[in-house]
């Protein structure tokens, strides 16, 4: 059973991926939040698997929300699943930065949404890695639009070789089958990779790192998959 907490400040739309989430097999709605201070108390409180995070809401965001959650959560942390009206907007980078799992266009039909809380849940943190690295790539190519530097993780020397190659091909938007079949490696190793990285360099979430991958310069925008 996928525990749900879901966050959208308007009524209607929480009320219907409420009602979604309940009609599905295996997924249970621990509790509904209307603002970003409300679902960090119940975050907290229900100990969720999965956020539904609205991301623009009045007072603290889902940005703000999600780095809260995943700052003050008990292993294991939740998955945070971004829902926004925009692919290319400067607040899901900001979410990614933070350590959102992905992001879900709200326009997305009942099958898609279910289907991505399943693929979060069961750690696909990039539910649509091109679509996330054509984002990050707008974003990072337009710095005064893009949220205030944040600490740098742990330096790259702390990776392998191998690391490193895995990190580059995930950042510019390989599913980890395709990096597998790039380094000639299972995909079972590419992913043990990516964990080590991940826990090398402290991020929460695969998006973050490939967020990361673009800051520090390892991956830059226009580079070929």
């Amino acid at each position: 059973m996928i525990r749900v907490l879901v966050v959208d400040d308007q009524f209607l739309v929480r009320s219907g991926l409420v009602a979604l989430l309940r009609a599905a097999s295996g997924m249970e709605v621990v509790a509904e939040a209307a603002d970003g201070a409300e679902a960090v108390s119940l975050a907290a409180r229900t100990r969720p698997d999965v956020v539904l995070m609205d991301i623009r809401m009045p007072g603290m965001t889902g940005v703000e929300a999600t780095r809260r959650i995943l700052a003050d959560a008990t292993d294991p942390a939740p998955r945070v699943l971004i829902l926004t009206t925009f692919d290319l907007d400067e607040y899901v980078y900001g979410a990614l930065r933070a350590g959102a799992a992905g992001f879900l266009l709200k326009d997305a039909g009942p099958e898609r949404l279910l289907a991505a809380v399943t693929a979060v849940h069961g750690g696909d943190s990039l539910f649509a890695p091109v679509v996330t690295r054509r984002l990050v790539e707008a974003f990072t190519e337009r710095p005064e639009r893009a949220p205030g530097p944040v600490d740098s993780p742990a330096g790259l020397h702390a990776l392998t070789g191998r690391e490193v190659e895995v990190l580059r091909l995930v950042a510019r938007g390989l599913t980890n089958a395709e990096a597998a079949d790039r380094l000639f490696i299972s995909e079972a190793t590419v992913k043990t990779h990516l964990n080590r990285t991940m826990t090398k360099l402290s991020l929460a979430s695969r998006a973050q790192a490939v967020v990361m991958a673009y800051e520090t310069g390892l991956v830059r925008p226009g580079d070929e998959g």
